[in-house]
């Protein structure tokens, strides 16, 4: 199969291409703007392989995406591109909604105009499969309640809405146009490779040098997490098993606070590097409550019984085996950090900028 992958260099995108063309047969094209957060350091061990192509394209860019579209011929399309995290999404939402629901129409409409044009065979196995997240569904209150593939939409922050509004463009051109999709909303990720703006990175990389860990509030928001390659599995699941016009959530089985994550990291650290800065005896000394972000969420959780019992996937990784190896894949890949840092970004996280 001849896959185009939109975000491709990106933390979860990069993941799936590398699962896809290590453990797979399948080809791929990797369309990515390398943005801030787009790296192809992290797609070095396929690089040189026949069956992946590059090509740095922005998706709202609609011709350039139609010539992708023409001259690759994919017979499937894995639409990762995003701008999303949530703090610059608060301070610059303009590039969330431009990358997220622009982007996302622009790339509907070159993939309808592709799939209206294919010989009858190649059309009905075509598949359009957006990657989305938990974000859209908002808060959940109660202490048993999962999110489930028909939770009603609650988006919090500009980048869960305009996630949001990606995922409705997706359904309303399958069901105004026919368009073939299939719809996956995913649980936080972790794992290596993942860009040092997000909570696990910035913990490890600040425990390292002896700066502040910073936790939001009372640290007791609670996420599931979800693996990276984990994820990448499910996806490619997904694509080839799943049924059309379908949502599939996809979780971890974790549900943790953000405290209890950075303590857990803090013990695995304790272990893995003992040697610390600064003189502390204990990196959990360098936690840090830090002001919560605007509309944070409480906690998230993600029911994810239809991909198991219609899908046959189940995650491999616990959060403890996964959270390891997360931290030995940083402890091993130091100057994979340093250089993608280039100046731009040091990993501030909102109420603690002049201090991280």
């Amino acid at each position: 199969m001849k896959i185009l992958i939109t975000g491709g260099a990106g933390f979860i995108g990069s993941a799936l291409i590398r699962y896809l063309i290590n453990d797979t047969q399948h080809s791929v094209l990797n369309v990515d703007n390398l943005t801030y957060a787009g790296n192809l350091e992290s797609l070095i061990s396929v690089v040189e392989n026949p069956r992946y192509t590059f090509a740095q394209v922005d998706i709202c860019d609609g011709e350039k995406i139609r010539d992708l579209f023409a001259n690759y011929q994919p017979d499937a399309v894995m639409h990762l591109a995003a701008e999303s995290h949530v703090d610059r999404s608060i301070d610059k939402p303009a590039a969330f909604i431009e990358t997220n629901i622009v982007g996302t129409y622009t790339l509907l409409e070159a993939a309808r105009q592709y799939w209206s044009n294919l010989e009858s065979t190649k059309k009905a196995a075509f598949r359009f499969h957006h990657i989305s997240t938990d974000e859209v569904f908002g808060d959940l209150h109660g202490t048993n309640d999962l999110f489930t593939e028909t939770t009603a939409y609650s988006p919090s922050s500009p980048y869960s809405a305009s996630k949001a509004s990606s995922d409705h463009l997706v359904r309303a051109w399958h069901r105004t146009y026919g368009l073939p999709i299939i719809v996956t909303n995913c649980s936080n990720n972790y794992g290596h490779f993942q860009f040092p703006e997000k909570l696990i990175p910035v913990v490890i990389l600040n425990a390292f040098e002896g700066k502040p860990l910073p936790v939001y509030g009372n640290g007791q928001q609670i996420r599931d997490w979800l693996f990276v390659d984990d994820h990448a599995r499910a996806l490619l699941t997904v694509l080839e098993k799943g049924t059309t016009g379908e949502t599939y959530n996809i979780g971890g089985h974790n549900e943790k606070a953000n405290l209890t994550v950075v303590q857990t990291l803090c013990d695995i650290l304790d272990e893995l590097k003992p040697n610390k800065p600064n003189g502390i005896t204990h990196y959990a000394e360098l936690i840090t409550y830090v002001t919560d972000r605007p509309g944070h969420d409480l906690r998230y959780a993600i029911d994810a019984r239809k991909i198991e019992r219609e899908l046959g996937w189940l995650p491999q990784e616990t959060f403890e085996t996964g959270l390891r190896k997360t931290v030995q894949w940083y402890l091993d890949n130091l100057a994979w950090c340093q250089h993608i840092q280039d100046g731009s970004y040091q990993r501030e996280r909102l109420g603690l900028k002049e201090n991280v």
